[in-house]
This record gives structure tokens, sequence and C-alpha cells, in this order.
């Protein structure tokens, strides 16, 4: 015998409570130590910050303008996301491969810029401790960035019949949850490593 949780509503008809799936759920506990882990970083950045009488470092040169529009661009891929998630709840598969593709060029716009400004930054890993927390926070969260890419291929190869499998939407689920905390992720170093300055 199994037992249904049912609730009736304001006509006392039945309304059946679905559970989230395993994958869903896995990939929320998952995602919680990788809140750790970020945590663990955010408080590294905090404590050297806080014995540094200048921050950044004199001669750190940041370009502000370009980092902020490809925060915009990257934060822009979560809408993208969920509408892609909507799209394939309601069973529009081809919307919802277009969506995808969105998020998926606008993830590879971002990294792509992530690697420019890599290269002609002056400021380098071993320059300061600024440029240490820089590249290790920034190449952390841009290895993040490109496994929600290559998730976003699987995704788009696995779509490529006429129906899906009973999984395809716990998966498409699991990766939008994985994608909008990589974008909320980059909301707190955004503003860590261009905005929060002293001296």
């Amino acid at each position: 015998m199994t037992f249904e949780p049912t609730s009736f509503n304001g006509n006392g008809t039945k309304h059946k409570f679905e559970r989230p799936s395993l994958l869903a759920v896995g990939i929320l506990i998952w995602l919680g130590s990788e809140l750790m882990f970020f945590s663990g970083l955010f408080a590294a950045y905090f404590n050297i910050r806080a014995h540094a009488a200048v921050w950044p470092p004199p001669g750190t040169k940041l370009d502000l303008v370009q980092a902020s529009i490809f925060t915009v661009v990257l934060l822009a891929s979560s809408p993208t996301m969920q509408k892609a998630v909507w799209e394939i709840e309601k069973g529009n598969r081809t919307s919802a491969r277009r969506w995808l593709i969105v998020s998926f060029i606008l993830g590879l716009a971002f990294v792509i810029n992530q690697g420019v400004e890599w290269v002609s930054l002056t400021t380098r890993p071993g320059t300061n401790a600024y440029g240490s927390l820089f590249f290790l926070m920034t190449g952390l969260h841009g290895l993040h960035v490109i496994l929600g890419l290559v998730a976003m291929l699987f995704l788009l190869g696995r779509m490529r019949g006429m129906s899906g499998d009973p999984g395809e939407l716990s998966v498409f689920q699991g990766v939008s949850y994985y994608w909008h905390f990589v974008d909320i992720m980059w909301i707190g170093l955004f503003s860590c490593l261009f905005l929060l300055k002293t001296g």
C-alpha cells in the first residue's frame, strides 16, 4: 500500500503533490557543498583584504566597464535558461532547444571574455595577494561555468530526437539549478573583486 500526499483546494477537488526527483535533490545537496567551498574563498579574500591599507594594491588596473558588460551577459543567461526549463516542462522541445542555445552562447561569451581579461591584466598571480586571489577565484568560477557549458552540450545532444525520455526533464532541471548557482556566485565574486575598494 502506497501513500500519496494530497490536499483539497477551494472547490473540493484533490491536488496531488509532485515529489522532487532524486537527481534534483542530489544536485541541490551537491550545490550546498559547492556553496561551502566558495564561502571558504570569500573568507580568505576578506581576511587578506582586512590587513591591506589600500585595496586593490596600487598599480592594479581593472576594466570595470568590460567586466560589468559581461557580468550582465552572464546574468542574462539565467532567465534564458529558466525559459528553456519552462518550455521543456510544457513539451515545447524546439523552443527549449533554442533557449538553451541562447544560454550556451551567453555563457561562452563570458568565458571568452574572462580569457581575454586574464591575458590583458597587468597584475599576475605572483604580483601580490590581490593577483593571487583574482586568478584563483575567477579561475575556479570559470571552471564551473565551463562545466555548465559542457552540461548544456550534453542536454542538446540528448534532445536531438523528436520525443524525450522520461528522465530528460529531471536532467534539464538539474542543469538549470547548477547554472543559476554559478550566476549567483559570480555576483559575489564580481562585487568583491571589482567593486569593493579601500584607500
